[in-house]
């Protein structure tokens, strides 16, 4: 009796441990597809990034496949053979990419795929797709080490401008420090502050101007507006262009008169420029000069011949009458 308990006992434990078994089997086999009908892709990626067999592959957030195999590809390239549910065959499309990613931001590997367009025939079992370009995490990782050290070099050199500012270095550590300089930029400010208000000012009084023109009994109001003040002023206008014009010709006709001096083909240029005519004017001005002189002598000897005395006594006496009168 205790022999046969003994072997019911082992036989229950044994059929446990089967089902045990059978149910694990089971279990792993549903997490890893295993039992799943399913269709292969491939991908060439240049760098998998630490991708293993076994991980899995993701569709909009969902679990779609494992990766089945992984291989070496032409020279340096990796070719990634994935293993994918045939129920997700009808929404990837040949155009369709894939990428690699990360379970959350220290997980494992996975490959994303995306579905494509639908102007694409769905893909076929053995198709190979392509490779969608993103940041990978070691990409991310670069350029925040890359912006970190931006980041510290940008740091010291602020430092460095705030240590010249206190020390009032450059333009702008002068006019922090230096109080003659604040002062000159404090009145320059003001210079243009009264510039400003002075410009305000002008403003206001050619507005005020430009309504005193457009004043009904304005002077300018009228030569705008009124017609018989403007053809009046046009007259004048008219007068004045005129009179230039007479000044103009008179101007030219003494240029030409002058420049006729300048020259000795007529008598009063001869008389300018030729030096021997003008000796020969003297000359005949010295000789009437000196025969005025005689004949102012010889009337006098005339006055005193007694034939002609009583003449000129009584041209003098009638002279002087005629002055009474």
């Amino acid at each position: 009796m205790n022999d046969n308990k003994k072997k019911v006992t082992v036989g229950i434990f044994i059929a446990i441990g089967i089902l045990i078994f059978v149910v694990a089997v089971f279990t792993l086999g549903s997490q890893k597809k295993t039992f799943v009908k399913s269709f292969t892709l491939s991908v060439v990626f240049n760098d998998i990034q630490g991708l293993k067999k076994g991980n899995n592959v993701w569709f909009s957030g969902v679990k779609i496949g494992t990766i089945k195999k992984i291989d070496f590809y032409g020279t340096s390239q990796v070719k990634v053979v994935l293993s994918i549910e045939e129920d997700v065959h009808k929404y990837i499309h040949k155009d369709a990419g894939a990428s690699i990613s990360a379970d959350g931001l220290i997980g494992n590997k996975i490959v994303v795929l995306t579905g494509g367009t639908p102007k694409f025939p769905f893909v076929e079992d053995g198709d190979m797709l392509k490779v969608n370009t993103s940041l990978s995490t070691d990409d991310i990782m670069k350029t925040l080490q890359v912006n970190n050290k931006n980041l510290v070099d940008v740091t010291g050199d602020f430092k460095i401008l705030s240590r010249n500012l206190i020390d009032g270095k450059g333009a702008a550590g002068a006019l922090l420090s230096d109080e003659q300089l604040a002062k000159d930029f404090k009145s320059m400010v003001a210079n243009l502050n009264r510039t400003s208000i002075e410009t305000s000012k002008s403003a206001m009084e050619l507005s005020t101007f430009s309504k005193t023109v457009n004043t009904k009994n304005g002077l300018m109001h009228k030569v705008l507006t009124d017609t018989a003040v403007f053809a009046a002023l046009e007259r004048s206008v008219q007068s004045l262009q005129k009179t230039t014009a007479s000044a103009s010709a008179m101007t030219a006709n003494l240029e030409a008169a002058s420049a006729k001096l300048k020259t000795s083909d007529n008598t009063a240029g001869l008389l300018l420029n030729d030096q021997a005519t003008a000796q020969q004017v003297r000359q005949i001005m010295l000789n009437l000069q000196k025969g005025s002189k005689k004949l102012d002598e010889d009337l006098e000897a005339l006055q005193s011949n007694f034939l002609l005395r009583g003449f000129f006594k009584k041209r003098a006496k009638d002279s002087l009458k005629n002055k009474n009168d």
